[in-house]
């Protein structure tokens, strides 16, 4: 009979618990009402911020709501790059937010961050001054590698890359400036450009203003385009022989 009371006197004592626990529950479960957001921008606003991660938490509670989930929704939104998220007592969320670093832009709609990964920047503008770079899908990586190889090469020459496309079958242009476009093919890229670097020191530079297209794809010299000519696949180019 003891025994009995026993075990009757833990049920009831575990249905209390479970029913004040339950209590508590609701009672902490209340809706999110603040949403703090806290990190260091250059390139986004505390408005833009909110306004993206508003419809995110309408609606949901302080604790039902899945953190881990938020995250992932969080950083779909353009310019994050790193997302952290923390309860505060009794009805907040807060955000810690890493923006990303834009390097270059990608493809026209996108931007590269250092580890070449594209995200949209809409409805944000682009900053000024990236290179512009383009290629197909999934190539992002290796376009910005070969950027950063080739820059400090033209550096050299007292040039700057404004633009270096991948095309479709494997060969490469790039813009030196906004002006001479250099058409450099698909394969003895080190060659080709050893070759440009030469003829560009000897005589080419001090023509840059009247050049169109620099083509470096000829076994012993390079074919250059001036402006006034129609037509650069035309013989009225003139090749600068090694």
């Amino acid at each position: 009979m003891k025994k009995r009371n026993a075990w009757l006197g833990v049920v009831l004592l575990a249905l209390l618990l479970g029913a004040g626990g339950r209590a508590l529950w609701l009672w902490l479960d209340r809706p999110i009402e603040r949403v703090s957001i806290r990190g260091e921008w250059e390139y986004v606003s505390a408005d833009y911020l909110r306004t993206q991660l508003a419809p995110l938490v309408q609606d949901a509670t302080w604790l039902s709501v899945d953190l881990g989930e938020l995250r992932q929704r969080s950083l779909r939104i353009g310019w994050l790059n790193e997302v952290r998220i923390s309860r505060e007592w009794p009805n907040a969320l807060v955000f810690e937010l890493v923006e990303q670093v834009p390097v270059a832009r990608w493809n026209d709609d996108f931007l590269l961050n250092p580890e070449g990964e594209p995200f949209a920047f809409a409805p944000l503008g682009a900053p000024e001054g990236l290179p512009d770079l383009s290629g197909p899908a999934g190539n992002s990586e290796e376009v910005l590698a070969y950027y950063q190889r080739l820059t400090p090469h033209f550096a050299s020459l007292s040039l700057s890359l404004s633009q270096l496309r991948l095309e479709p079958r494997g060969a490469w242009r790039l813009q030196l400036g906004d002006g001479a476009w250099v058409m450099l093919g698909r394969r003895q890229h080190g060659e080709r450009l050893a070759r440009l670097s030469a003829s560009w020191q000897r005589e080419l530079a001090s023509f840059s203003e009247h050049i169109r297209y620099i083509d470096l794809r000829y076994p012993n010299g390079v074919a250059v385009a001036w402006h006034g000519e129609t037509d650069f696949q035309e013989r009225e180019q003139q090749e600068v022989n090694e």
